[in-house]
């Protein structure tokens, strides 16, 4: 799609606001940025440096109403009154994603989910890179995908999409478009409809015609039922961890098997990442690659060869026997699911947070079977209490990393593990979920 620049204004002045600002500027945008929180010094001296009009602390209404397009945060509800504001007025309102995809000629692989996208996006850019192609990787995750429209000359981007981004694109097309699975998530941002989030989560099918790809979790059976309700033209590429699959990919219990540009088998046992979860990542990420023709030699090293990304079931330290493994970027229950899931010594787990409507009762079995002592990780912990005080007997309260981390070392034997997974946002006592598993690590280390 071609646009005519004119004058945009950009709300959120965090990483993919500063990139947007740069790709605007080089296309002939006249640039306004506003940010009703403090910009990182950093980023108030790239817009000095760039010369855009900028604002901290506050948003100038007037200023903002007057953009003929509006750039905005992800993290901005719809519900806000300045977005009501521009909504009523008519100005389109956009994500950097979409503003990015005006300018890019490169090809685009995809990635949503619930949980596992993160993961799948590295996996598949470390396969590409590998197999030495000129490839970018943006969206959720990377640097700015703006950034890297203005400034680099990639042929392929991988792209880490969220319901949040997919709610402000409207134009883009995915080449390739991966949907790992859907489990309630944000709801608080849906009105607490889960069929608006499995909505915004289809949006990544928007624009594709019969010459894209859908790789999707055939398992998950919220995304096999909307499947059948919507007419695609797209061609469908399903993976299956349960059944084997005639076109797309599955496993067995020793293999993973493509059926897709010829036939492709591999030992499960030789994947980086173990886990049922990680097999799905797995199988998301080799079923791109070889619809780009990555050759099969590459793909195996890869899925051999990965490393995952910090702060997703990382080991920290073995402290006297105990392990220590933070997976803070757990921030809803299905992730905690497949964190618990792939233990196999006695846990005592950290959770808590800001809770998004979450609903524990599908961990309850879990937690039974793996769990010894639950650690409370939040302002607001009676919720998790009462969902778990029949399931374990040790439910203690935390308000800091340090004090968890202490708790945990005195609760947990030797040949056991205090696992950080929260299952919740974290930002009633951290910066991100970063901050939080940074917070954990550090205080591990001063054990």
């Amino acid at each position: 799609m071609s646009i005519k620049p004119g004058y945009i204004a950009i709300i959120g002045a965090g990483e993919s606001g500063i990139g947007t600002a740069i790709l605007a500027l080089k296309m002939g945008w006249k640039v306004f940025i506003s940010d009703l929180g403090l910009i990182k010094s950093e980023f108030q001296e790239k817009l000095n440096q760039l010369g855009v009009d900028w604002e901290q602390g506050k948003h100038d209404g007037k200023r903002i109403l007057a953009a003929d397009i509006v750039v905005k945060s992800p993290g901005i509800p719809d519900n806000t009154p300045l977005i009501t504001a521009l909504k009523n007025k008519g100005v389109p309102i956009i994500s950097e994603i979409e503003f990015a995809g005006y300018y890019c000629k490169a090809k685009t692989i995809c990635i949503t989910g619930s949980n596992g996208k993160t993961t799948t996006s590295l996996w598949t850019h470390h396969i590409l890179r590998k197999a030495g192609l000129n490839v970018g990787l943006a969206g959720n995750i990377g640097h700015s995908f703006a950034k890297q429209v203005a400034e680099n000359d990639f042929d392929h981007y991988v792209l880490e999409i969220s319901s949040f981004q997919l709610d402000d694109m409207f134009d883009f097309k995915a080449d390739i478009a991966i949907l790992m699975n859907i489990t309630p998530d944000h709801l608080d941002r849906y009105n607490y409809e889960m069929q608006n989030y499995v909505d915004s989560k289809f949006r990544i099918l928007q624009n594709q015609t019969e010459e894209n790809w859908f790789i999707y979790n055939q398992d998950d059976p919220i995304i096999s039922a909307e499947i059948e309700k919507r007419k695609l033209n797209m061609k469908l590429v399903p993976f299956s961890i349960k059944n084997e699959v005639s076109f797309g990919g599955f496993a067995t219990k020793e293999n993973i098997i493509l059926n897709l540009n010829k036939q492709f088998n591999m030992s499960i046992h030789e994947l980086a990442l173990k886990g049922k979860h990680n097999t799905q990542n797995a199988l998301a990420a080799s079923l791109a690659s070889r619809i780009l023709e990555i050759r099969k030699d590459i793909v195996r090293e890869s899925l051999q060869d990965f490393t995952n990304v910090e702060h997703r079931l990382e080991f920290v330290a073995k402290v006297n026997g105990i392990e220590f493994i933070n997976d803070s970027k757990a921030t809803n229950v299905n992730s905690t699911w497949f964190a618990l899931e792939s233990m196999e010594k006695p846990v005592v787990w950290v959770v808590g947070g800001i809770d998004k409507g979450n609903d524990y009762s599908e961990l309850t079995l879990l937690v039974k079977d793996k769990v010894k002592a639950i650690i409370c990780l939040g302002m607001e912990n009676q919720k998790i209490i009462d969902a778990f005080k029949g399931s374990v007997d040790t439910i203690v309260e935390a308000k800091s990393a340090a004090e968890a981390v202490a708790l945990g070392y005195r609760i947990a034997k030797k040949e056991e593990i205090v696992l950080l997974s929260p299952a919740c946002s974290s930002f009633d006592l951290f910066e991100n979920y970063e901050d939080r598993g940074n917070q954990f690590k550090r205080a591990v280390r001063s054990l």
